[in-house]
């Protein structure tokens, strides 16, 4: 099974939960969701899901100074991002839950 089709349903989530964390910029964000394991994870992805997470409302943006570049456009979440983050959670421990089931019946078939 390819990881990158199944990163593509849940990369929402995972850039929410990396934002609940803390608040950070396109590449933090995407360094950090590489170094919790989805190293499959690509760039354009994490810049295109901050954008329209930001454009539907459940993400704040500032930006901040960098002495090593260009200034920083941070995202974080808000109210809408943490209510977001909340039921995307609850859909995803379903279908995990509901997953890990099935598997067990076919191991044991």
């Amino acid at each position: 099974m390819d990881p990158s089709q199944l990163l593509k349903g849940v990369l929402d989530l995972a850039v929410l939960a990396v934002l609940r964390d803390a608040d950070g910029y396109g590449y933090d964000v995407l360094r950090r969701l590489r170094a919790a394991g989805l190293e499959d994870v690509a760039d354009a992805s994490v810049y295109g899901t901050l954008r329209r997470l930001f454009a539907a409302g459940a993400l704040t943006s500032y930006v901040m100074p960098s002495e090593e570049g260009p200034h920083r456009k941070y995202y974080g979440l808000n109210k809408t991002g943490l209510d977001l983050l909340a039921q995307s959670t609850k859909t995803w421990n379903h279908f995990a839950d509901t997953m890990s089931v099935l598997l067990l019946e076919e191991e044991a078939a």
